[in-house]
């Protein structure tokens, strides 16, 4: 049986944070040869390669360029429009459509790889590079899959480069001030928690029925990936490819890696035994019979997992709410507070209190918010500098394997993000129609039902049809082998 801890053996999540906030601030970059007061000679650089060089990866580029100790040297992306401006920022980067291509020909002169791309290609772009030995960063959802997930986090033991999943609120102090609440025991065990979100902010059911040229700047094939050959629509880039499941992971892909982080670093859980879900129709936007796309994904869903504490004191379960869909206001908020902030948040219901933060676990405060006036928990978890998830992991990088830390290795973002998937699987089986010929819809939709989840197996034990979406079939010219 594989193991399923996020830590060390020897440590669990709650150990976990402690640990990287330390080794946060315990390592200084100095460069080995200094030409000058604020120089670093070129052979003491981070040599770092972007695949996805538009959108978020321009944003996650221009933060690792914020280092002096960074050198931007190659470029990839499969679209010139979208990589315009990166472009432009790093002359001197070498430019690529093709990320295999480029690792083929710049590895030896790249260090480290930021993955940008949509959900779709994460994994794939992620392992080769590892296999090279570069260091990653890789956007959230760390996979599209939950045996990407697996794979990624086995990855990380094989080849031993410094990871970081892109959920930066994992350096940020409000996570690390809520651990502290909570270890303080001032609100209890915790037996329930809810999230909730404002996504997804994104168009969604867009019909495919139209037909377009393939712009001549987009590669349109690499764009696609591993996801099944299909004609180019406008309806899937370059930003609407979170709302379909062959290249997206919907607005829980998008945002529990923000809002749930919290839960997974602070609460003694790994993996959910089961999950069960309830999705808002579409009735209005399915009027027509090709509008019915199962490629969708949701409007608005609500998502309930249960986790078994490893502490062997009961269960956890925790709730998703997203689309416009609450959780119940707690009674201790009184009118004109606010619950979370406008991305959403999260709120720990224990034993003797309640705790709640806003998205990336920031502001955490307890309930009723007058308790907080005479809040004394002291400061002892060390912060991240500047609270600064990009940078963390270039020093992390300079310092080395066995050295540096981050605060979101994929030791514990892979299993974070399968679980999160789970939650995915849950959404993809309610909406299949596996008995479309039944008179009644309680029969047509058979996977509307709690999922009993076996985690070592990554398999779903009372509902077959959806282990499907716990790894899908790449076409031909894509693998994922470590």
């Amino acid at each position: 049986m594989e193991e399923t801890n996020t830590a060390s053996s020897a440590n669990s999540r709650r150990d976990f944070l402690k640990i990287s906030s330390l080794a946060a601030t315990s390592f200084f970059i100095v460069p080995r040869h200094v030409l000058g007061k604020g120089f670093v000679a070129p052979s003491d650089k981070l040599n770092i390669a972007g695949i996805g060089a538009g959108g978020k990866g321009k944003s996650d580029l221009a933060s690792f360029s914020a280092s002096p100790n960074v050198n931007i040297v190659a470029l990839c992306d499969v679209d010139d429009r979208q990589s315009v401006e990166s472009r432009k920022r790093f002359p001197k980067a070498t430019y690529y459509k093709d990320f295999r291509e480029m690792l083929s020909k710049e590895h030896k002169h790249i260090d480290a790889c930021s993955i940008s791309t949509p959900d779709n290609t994460h994994a794939v772009a992620t392992l080769a590079a590892m296999q090279l030995g570069k260091h990653v960063y890789t956007q959230k959802p760390l996979t599209h899959d939950i045996y990407e997930a697996r794979i990624l986090g086995q990855a990380a033991k094989k080849y031993k480069v410094i990871t970081q999943m892109g959920n930066q609120g994992g350096s940020g102090n409000g996570v690390r001030r809520m651990k502290e609440i909570y270890d303080s025991g001032i609100i209890g065990e915790v037996h329930k928690v809810l999230c909730w979100t404002n996504r997804p902010v994104w168009p969604q059911a867009i019909p495919t029925d139209k037909t377009y040229e393939i712009p001549k700047e987009l590669d349109f094939d690499l764009w696609l990936g591993p996801a099944k050959k299909v004609p180019y629509n406008e309806a899937y880039l370059p930003w609407n490819w979170r709302g379909w499941w062959p290249y997206g992971t919907g607005a829980l892909g998008d945002m529990a890696c923000h809002i749930m982080d919290p839960v997974f670093r602070i609460l003694p859980i790994d993996y959910p035994t089961s999950v069960e879900c309830s999705v808002a129709g579409t009735w209005t936007f399915t009027l027509r019979p090709q509008d019915d796309n199962p490629d969708w994904t949701p409007f608005s869903t609500s998502i309930h997992l249960d986790y078994p504490r490893k502490d062997s004191k009961g269960n956890i379960k925790v709730s998703w709410y997203d689309g416009g869909i609450l959780p119940e206001l707690p009674e201790e908020l009184l009118p004109g507070e606010s619950f979370g902030n406008s991305d959403g948040g999260v709120l720990f219901i224990g034993s003797k209190g309640k705790l709640m933060a806003d998205c990336y676990g920031a502001n955490p405060r307890l309930l009723p918010l007058k308790d907080n006036q005479l809040l004394t928990i002291p400061e002892t978890i060390p912060r991240v500098p500047n609270e600064d998830h990009y940078l963390q992991w270039v020093d992390a990088c300079i310092a080395g394997y066995g050295k540096g830390v981050t605060s979101s290795p994929f030791e514990y973002a892979a299993p974070f993000t399968e679980s999160i998937l789970i939650g995915n699987l849950a959404l993809r089986s309610w909406m299949l129609r596996d008995n479309p010929s039944a008179k009644r819809s309680s029969e047509r939709y058979n996977g509307r039902k709690k999922l009993y989840y076996d985690a070592p197996n990554m398999k779903i034990t009372n509902y077959d049809l959806a282990n499907q979406f716990v790894k899908r079939d790449y076409r031909d010219g894509w693998s994922l082998t470590l």
